[in-house]
């Protein structure tokens, strides 16, 4: 006799949801290739590589019938907030489905878990890099910075194209990674400490971005390494970059340098690394890489129209889990209080909370006061370092003035003079 339909279903093995082992974490790796459309395969190299430096505690895998069909993980990191402090928040990455298992509510599962787990372990917010808009909005994630990329025609600039360097007694020299390896952590640390968006390095970031430890599937290409000097000798600035080889039939220079990252602690610093990369001799274009989307590139050049926008994006989304420590650890641009109903689904950060901020600091505190301002929890994240109008989220129907003018309350509270932004992809 058959089994019936009933039977046949009921042998279907049920998919496993659970943190991932040593042993399986090979093909947890070929399961993150495929999510992202690469060959799913995985070299010695980088699995041991790549074991090394992730905490299997927060590494989760479905799996059915022994096959890995989706992933998740997260690990610390801190996050530069407005005013400079530090806060501890986990940072999520490899998340894929399978094309396989799509729409089994098999992300939501993972997210749920982690967040809860973040939630415990006391960090005030997760943060991702979002390959695609639309999906984690409803896990109370909202884009709190953004990033942009010019395209700079050297030519048209108006910049000297003979330019030695500054004529203040400050210098730009050369370097090699194992220069960068020495120097880079701590004028990078002392960087993310004025930038609101800036998130954490670990040694293996370096490592990772100097090729001390190479990639099997990112081929090591030596970038030039430019280092700021100030006057005083002190490192105050950094550029990566790299260059074509494309010439005109008739022998002419056409190359592009691409800028893999620049830092500069102070304008002047930032000024001229970018002077430097436009007047590298053959040089006729410059990618700047992603930047935010305010950087001082375009209005220093003499003529800004030379600089070509290419790209204009949402980067580093936010999820606050922590609604007093996170309101709490930034500074404010005025004195006020506004009282904020901040609505969770999940129920991380649901509740009402009075928040008193001024020059000195700022309290906050579940409070049964009148709301004046209400919001998703995803909204909060997208306001929480300055980079967004909770007037304009009022325009759109995505936060609600229950006290009249609080919105604009709200924006002379939390808006920055300059923008959130953050260089890292991760």
């Amino acid at each position: 006799m058959s089994p019936s339909r009933h039977d046949a279903a009921s042998a279907t093995p049920a998919l496993d949801l659970r943190t991932v082992s040593e042993a399986e974490f090979g093909d947890w790796l070929k399961a993150v290739s495929t999510g992202f459309l690469r060959p799913p395969v995985v070299g010695e190299n980088d699995l041991v590589n790549r074991l090394a430096n992730s905490d299997l505690a927060r590494t989760q895998g479905v799996f059915d019938n022994g096959r890995c069909v989706a992933t998740f993980r997260s690990f610390a990191q801190e996050l530069t907030v407005v005013g400079g402090a530090a806060v501890p928040t986990s940072a999520v990455t490899n998340v894929t489905v399978s094309p396989t298992h799509r729409r089994r509510g098999l992300l939501s599962k993972m997210m749920a878990n982690d967040l809860a787990a973040a939630k415990k372990r006391g960090e005030v917010a997760a943060t991702l890099i979002a390959a695609e808009y639309p999906i984690y909005g409803r896990y109370g994630f909202g884009p709190a910075t953004w990033t942009a990329e010019w395209e700079v025609d050297t030519g048209r600039s108006g910049l000297d194209p003979r330019w030695s360097g500054p004529q203040d007694g400050a210098r730009i020299e050369l370097a090699d990674s194992e220069d960068v390896r020495k120097l880079g952590p701590d004028l990078f640390e002392r960087f993310r400490a004025g930038q609101p968006g800036a998130v954490s390095r670990n040694a293996r970031w370096w490592d990772l971005n100097t090729g001390a430890v190479r990639r099997d599937d990112q081929p090591w290409t030596e970038p030039f390494w430019a280092v700021y000097r100030s006057a005083a000798g002190e490192v105050e600035g950094l550029a990566a970059y790299h260059a074509d080889e494309t010439w005109t039939d008739a022998k002419q220079p056409l190359n592009t340098a691409t800028v893999r990252g620049l830092l500069g602690l102070t304008p002047a610093a930032e000024r001229a690394l970018w002077h430097f990369i436009c007047s590298v001799d053959w040089i006729t274009k410059v990618r700047t890489g992603y930047r935010a989307p305010d950087d001082l590139l375009p209005l220093l050049l003499p003529d800004p129209r030379a600089a070509r926008m290419v790209t204009h994006a949402d980067f580093l989304w936010l999820r606050v889990l922590d609604v007093v420590r996170a309101l709490e650890a930034r500074t404010y641009a005025s004195s006020g209080t506004l009282v904020l109903e901040v609505t969770d689904a999940s129920g991380l950060a649901s509740g009402r909370y009075r928040l008193d901020a001024d020059a000195s600091g700022a309290v906050c505190a579940p409070t049964a006061e009148r709301a004046d301002l209400a919001l998703d929890v995803r909204e909060l994240g997208t306001l929480y370092l300055g980079d967004e109008s909770a007037v304009r989220l009022a325009a759109l129907g995505l936060a609600a003035e229950e006290t009249a003018g609080a919105a604009a309350r709200a924006d002379a509270l939390l808006r920055t003079s300059r923008r959130a932004w953050c260089p890292d992809m991760f």
